[in-house]
């Protein structure tokens, strides 16, 4: 552990780039560290300037006034000290440490350069392998560079509403939950917080990558940093600090820093070998080389280009620009292996509402049995179903609001995952012309489910397979007894059909969807999309047995769900992905990989990167192992001296940087995600609630 913490800076503890700590910080607090962190890179900065102009006037005073001049060469040598004497107080810690690192080849080749008189040379060494640390410490640092640009973000002061209803501005960080603020057009929003008056056109883009604002209103969801165009808002404050969107999205992005992938551990298994190696080649060429001229300057290029920064820089780089390209577009990725691990995935297994479709179910359909009016159905089903949170209780509850009907609290609620729920209702019947007030015990759910508490009726036989083909239903009983079903439909993603075809462009072999849905209804689905894998009426752990059949043979498999009624399903997979995972704790908890909003062309796009960065990494590593083996080759010939190997050095770990930097250009041409235009004809069937209100009184 210790030589890992060591093999890759010159910078000494106090002066290395401080790392985010994963606290509360807001952009007042942070701007502390980013001070510090900047003073420290400043500090290097400043000395490399003053060195090198030492070494220049060196060189100058040489030509003016000869070439040993011993001025040029008192100021060359001054400008050679300071330049190398951070490298070598670096690589004397290491070795009181008990370690052997590519700082010591660095330290050894200046000091050799040094002592041989060739002080310009020894300076221009140091200034070289001294920047090319400075480009690998500023790699480093990119994610907490990305997490402070999104702290940039968020406001430091907020306006608190007071008890008397006035306003007193306060700082961000003083925000507690359940406090009351005023947000004014073109502010920041400073915390997570519920709409509790008040439209306003939220640009959100920060959080999900959507470009377009979108519209909320009282009882919607803000997110910290995010834009309210035009309205004025009265939120009350849910989240702060950590907690936040914000929050989340900066823990994750530092846990992808500090992980490490497959190439990483590689390279830090075998760097604890590669220093003895080289200074065993170094001890060769030495050997062959003793008494020829310019034997000392071999053995020190030698020492100057096996120093592997390339090698180093070779997976941070491509892992930082494809994680802050991912988040910028609302992906995030909690480990950076699992980039790696993404761009291996070869089958997709999605989970039908809420991914596939909107997850926005409307009723279609009332078919109460002979003797039941519909308002009477719904007034059963409604009342029964106003505790859960299931989406299609979601629905019936909109048209009993929408018919005006007066539910009645359930006296007991009990709500099985997966099957329905059971409540002990007050309802008015009709008994033979007569209207009575009950208790009525109501069931609503799964057919299967019904007919497993002994429910009296016709279930099946009482739906039309051709007429309620695309339906999704739930049956209900009241007492025992059936008294009708309730039909649902919900719209299939504009993007779906698309998004699957170019996840079999970039390589995907296998596509299913899985159900807890009729047969029909996921067909239907499945054939509009064409997924040609479909399976049915499943429960949550039904999903699980299906995506390990899958592993077993042999698949990597993503599963996508809603992260919620998914949780172990998106478990099971070896990547799970969360649709619209904005707003939901579960989601990035269950989840590999979070998608903060609804578009479905993300998934493609993350295939697309995924192996792009798998590819800029191999080509990394190729680079960094040609730029080796020539400069080896040509410092054992003779061929370069120490400071057009030093240049070498630095030119290969800059061709790495410049290399992982075009996947900070991927994605610069993806469309975002629309939002679904609200004054679009609906094509579903239509309730009529005129008549149900009529009915129901």
């Amino acid at each position: 552990m210790a030589e890992e913490e060591t093999e890759q800076s010159i910078f000494t503890p106090e002066e290395a780039p401080v790392k985010t700590p994963e606290s509360d910080l807001l952009p007042e607090e942070n701007a502390v560290e980013e001070s510090d962190e900047n003073s420290h890179s400043t500090t290097t900065v400043k000395f490399m300037f003053a060195g090198i102009l030492f070494v220049i006037n060196g060189v100058l005073c040489n030509l003016i006034l000869g070439k040993e001049s011993a001025v040029g060469d008192f100021s060359a040598m001054i400008g050679a000290f300071i330049l190398g004497f951070r490298i070598f107080r670096t690589a004397i810690r290491d070795l009181r440490e008990g370690l052997l690192t590519t700082n010591e080849l660095v330290a050894i080749a200046v000091l050799a350069t040094f002592s041989s008189g060739q002080y310009q040379a020894a300076g221009v060494v140091a200034f070289f392998m001294l920047l090319a640390e400075l480009i690998e410490s500023r790699t480093a640092s990119g994610a907490q560079e990305a997490i402070r640009r999104l702290m940039k973000m968020t406001p430091t002061k907020a306006r608190r509403i007071t008890p008397d209803g006035k306003e007193e501005e306060l700082s961000a960080n003083e925000l507690s939950p359940g406090d009351r603020i005023r947000v004014r057009p073109g502010d920041n929003i400073p915390a997570d917080g519920e709409i509790l008056s008040g439209i306003g056109s939220i640009n959100q883009a920060n959080i999900t990558g959507e470009s377009l604002p979108v519209e909320k209103s009282e009882g919607d969801t803000v997110f910290q940093g995010t834009i309210n165009n035009d309205g004025l808002l009265e939120v009350r404050i849910t989240k702060v600090g950590g907690e936040t969107e914000f929050g989340r999205v900066r823990e994750l992005i530092l846990q992808a820093a500090q992980s490490k992938t497959r190439f990483e551990k590689i390279v830090d298994q075998y760097m604890g070998f590669y220093t003895p190696l080289v200074l065993v080649i170094g001890a060769l060429v030495w050997a062959f080389s003793a008494g020829e001229p310019g034997a000392l300057e071999m053995v020190i290029s030698v020492f100057i280009v096996a120093s592997p920064v390339a090698f180093i820089l070779a997976t941070p780089t491509a892992m930082v620009a494809a994680v802050a390209t991912a988040s910028r577009l609302g992906i995030l990725i909690k480990q950076v292996s699992d980039i790696e691990l993404a761009a291996r995935i070869n089958a997709f297994v999605f989970d039908k509402t809420g991914t596939i479709t909107t997850g926005t179910l409307r009723v279609s359909r009332l078919a109460p049995v002979d003797g039941v009016k519909p308002a009477e159905l719904l007034l059963a089903t409604a009342s029964a179903e106003q505790y859960s949170n299931h989406p299609t209780a979601k629905a019936i509850m909109v048209l009993a609001e929408e018919a005006e009907l007066e539910l009645t609290k359930p006296v007991d609620f009990n709500e099985t995952a997966g099957k329905g729920v059971r409540a002990t209702i007050k309802q008015t019947v009709n008994d033979n012309g007569e209207e009575k007030e009950t208790t009525s015990e109501v069931l609503v759910g799964r057919a299967i489910w019904l007919e497993e508490n002994e429910v009296n009726g016709d279930l099946k036989g009482s739906v039309d397979l051709d007429e309620t083909q695309g339906y999704s239903l739930i049956y209900v009983s009241r007492d025992g007894e059936f008294i009708g079903w309730v039909g649902m439909t919900d719209e299939i993603r504009e993007e779906a059909s698309e998004s699957l075809e170019e996840l079999r462009l970039e390589g995907v072999r296998r596509l299913a969807i899985v159900s807890g849905d009729r047969t029909p209804v996921a067909e239907r689905v499945a054939a509009e999309v064409g997924c040609e894998e479909v399976k049915a009426d499943c429960f949550p752990g039904e999903k699980v047995d299906y995506v390990e059949t899958m592993r077993a043979k042999g698949y990597k498999v993503a599963f996508v769900g809603d992260g919620v009624n998914d949780a172990p399903a998106l478990k099971a997979g070896d990547i799970g992905i969360a649709m619209g995972a904005a707003g939901s704790d579960i989601a990035v908890n269950s989840a590999t990989i979070a998608l903060m909003n609804n578009d479905l062309r993300r998934l493609p796009f993350l295939m697309h990167l995924s192996r792009m960065t798998r590819t800029v990494i191999n080509q990394n590593f190729i680079i960094g192992l040609l730029f080796v083996i020539l400069g080896l080759v040509l410092a054992t010939l003779n061929l370069i001296g120490p400071v057009m190997a030093a240049m070498l050095n630095v030119l290969g770990s800059l061709i790495v940087v410049f290399n992982s930097a075009r996947l900070v250009r991927e994605g610069e041409e993806f469309e975002a995600f629309e939002q679904d235009d609200d004054t679009a004809p609906d094509e579903r069937p239509v309730i009529e609630t005129g008549e149900l209100a009529a009915e129901s009184k």
